[in-house]
């Protein structure tokens, strides 16, 4: 089974333009992305997907850009032009957020671990969540697995609800870090936005409600992602500390 990693980076972010090319003591964002690709042992290749020429014209001072379309709707769509473009042959595509520049080698290796499965289309991570204020952040995505760690919903919303007792329950957060076999990747893009998807704005809800499985491994770790200009001096001071 061999792997490439694709990292997709808009340089159009709403909340912060530029976001990938922003400056972590010295160091960009995405290059930090990719420097944590390089870690893990065994890829057939690593490429950066961007729409942005200025991010494209960064990243192959240190590495590979792939330029794809700007019309993307997701990440995911981003990854398969990438792929198609990229000469890779890979098994497995793993898609890292370029705005998650303390992520882990071993939740990369996590992932795939999954696919040891022969029947594991898609896969991602999950952490537990402990406080009220995090369960009820609509930004926080919640996932709910079956018994054989498949996901069942992933939510905006506290799922499961507890007409009870609200703090009884374990409850997970969903990162976005996915991994997909190859044609499973190319089928998943080839769907129409599915009514689930719109309603919770969660692309992976269109793949569960066409069908596809998607394995889910439990992470302890979960790094400060970058989505503003304060997240980004929260990202300094995080690595000034560690």
């Amino acid at each position: 089974m061999n792997f490439c990693i694709l990292i997709p980076a808009r340089y159009a972010s709403t909340r912060f333009p530029g976001k990938p090319l922003a400056d972590i003591e010295g160091i960009s964002m995405i290059q930090r992305v990719w420097e944590i690709a390089a870690a893990c042992e065994g890829n057939v290749g690593i490429a950066v997907a961007t729409d942005d020429e200025r991010i494209a014209n960064h990243v192959n001072g240190f590495g590979k850009a792939i330029l794809t379309s700007p019309a993307h709707a997701s990440g995911t769509d981003r990854c398969w032009e990438a792929y198609q473009k990229s000469g890779f042959e890979a098994d497995i595509v793993v898609n890292l957020q370029g705005d998650e520049p303390f992520i882990r080698p071993e939740q990369i290796k996590a992932l795939l671990h999954l696919f040891t499965q022969k029947d594991v289309q898609i896969a991602t991570l999950k952490k537990a969540m402990h406080e009220p204020v995090e369960i009820d952040n609509p930004n926080h995505v919640k996932v709910v697995c079956d018994n054989h760690n498949r996901a069942l919903y992933f939510s905006r919303s506290r799922i499961p609800f507890n007409r009870e007792n609200p703090l009884a329950l374990q409850y997970f957060r969903h990162l976005g870090m996915y991994a997909y076999r190859t044609d499973a990747l190319q089928q998943i893009t080839a769907l129409p936005t599915s009514m689930l998807e719109e309603t919770e704005k969660l692309e992976q809800l269109r793949w569960l409600e066409n069908g596809y499985h998607i394995a889910v491994a439990e992470t302890n770790w979960q790094s400060p992602a970058v989505d503003t200009p304060e997240d980004l001096e929260n990202a300094r001071v995080f690595l000034r500390q560690a």
